[in-house]
């Protein structure tokens, strides 16, 4: 009842006439940078997150150096949070013939338990409006949307971010077809104690799929793997997954046998797709996930959902501010700047997760590596972008 009284007491005593009103959907790291972008340019923002902060995620954990001197601008700096700095990548076919290479940009190791809850406090500090609640719908009327929530509430805005994430309920509701198609693809995600240096990336692979392995804050290490359901499901649970195909990759196996788990069971997601998505549907601009995923494998996953909230709210504080009038226009130049900036990096992400997921050309691959060591850096350099600079 209460939830239900907070909800209506908001869309009742919001200013409903306000022409620079905006509402987030999702409060992760494109959700909640959209929203810090947006408020610190006086604009109005309501973000919807259904979860409570802080909360674990299924993540990589890993952020490319390219997106500090954004976040820079927005005053967020993580620094705060201790994060370990990464500038060097192993790489290991499934036989555990194994690459070194160092990471052009660098990065750095952070939880989303700290990062988002971060983020969240730089948010609600910035003036935005932050409603526990889960979005059911979004309808585009006479231009402006009207959204309703779990807890009965309807709320209306002049634009509409939806940054809910991989796979939600409200993209069964809103018709997206990639919704429609199922994927093989799940998720499985740890924190570790154990011996790992702190300045690397491990990638590892195994059969059906490949694992990550970093530091993050508190000298904790991150573990997360991606696998086809097919060489899943032949197991009755993670551990026996683990324990024989997983550590069948002896750089996997010889981490496990001195590692400790942190979590009382690891977590887990499920139809992961990395089907082409639309970037608005019925009007709402689509950011992060949402709007597109590059394969695990590349590492650049959370920069590009942080660079597209700065893509896509540059042009939002635009049009606030007159320069750009129709919304026809503002969505054309959305689609325009995303597709520019990420194209070739999810065609780059395709074509590296084909050759890896391929033992034959997994094992080419490595030959070549090692052959030509130079040419890995500019492998990498494919799948991630520059500096974002304002």
């Amino acid at each position: 009842m209460i939830g239900i009284f907070l909800c209506l007491k908001f869309s009742i005593f919001i200013p409903m006439n306000r022409k620079d009103q905006v509402i987030v959907i999702g409060g992760g790291l494109a959700g909640l940078t959209s929203a810090i972008h947006l408020a610190g340019q006086g604009i109005y923002v309501q973000l919807f997150e259904k979860n409570t902060y802080p909360t674990h995620k299924v993540c990589g954990e890993y952020i490319s150096n390219e997106i500090l001197p954004y976040w820079n601008t927005l005053g967020i700096d993580v620094n705060i949070l201790h994060p370990t700095q990464l500038d060097e990548v192993q790489i290991s076919t499934k036989k555990g013939n194994i690459l070194h290479s160092t990471l052009p940009l660098g990065g750095f190791g952070v939880s989303r338990y700290s990062l988002d809850h971060h983020l969240y406090e730089l948010a609600k500090a910035s003036g935005v409006v932050i409603i526990q609640d889960q979005v059911l719908d979004v309808r585009f009327d006479t231009n402006k949307f009207l959204v309703t929530t779990k807890s009965n509430g309807l709320f209306n805005a002049a634009y509409v971010i939806g940054a809910h994430g991989k796979r939600s309920g409200l993209d069964k509701t809103l018709g997206r077809p990639f919704i429609q198609r199922k994927s093989p693809w799940l998720a499985v995600k740890a924190h570790y104690s154990g011996i790992f240096p702190d300045n690397l990336v491990a990638l590892h692979n195994f059969e059906g799929g490949y694992c990550g392995i970093s530091k993050i804050e508190d000298d904790k290490i991150n573990v997360c793997y991606l696998v086809n359901f097919e060489s899943f499901k032949k197991y009755q649970n993670l551990n026996d997954f683990q324990d024989q195909v997983l550590c069948a990759n002896p750089h996997i196996r010889e981490f496990f046998e001195q590692a400790h788990c942190l979590f009382d069971q690891p977590l887990s997601i499920s139809q992961i797709s990395f089907d082409r998505k639309s970037l608005l549907h019925n009007h709402i601009f689509l950011v992060g996930d949402a709007a597109g995923m590059i394969h695990p494998l590349c590492g650049n996953g959370m920069a590009m959902a942080i660079q597209s909230a700065q893509l896509l709210c540059q042009i939002l504080v635009n049009s606030f501010k007159g320069e750009t009038q129709t919304s026809e226009a503002i969505e054309s130049a959305y689609k325009k700047a995303w597709k520019h900036q990420f194209s070739k990096r999810l065609a780059a992400g395709r074509i590296l997760q084909s050759i890896v997921l391929n033992p034959y050309l997994q094992e080419f691959g490595y030959a070549i590596g090692a052959s030509f060591p130079a040419t890995i850096p500019g492998i990498i350099k494919q799948t991630h972008g520059k500096a974002i600079l304002c």
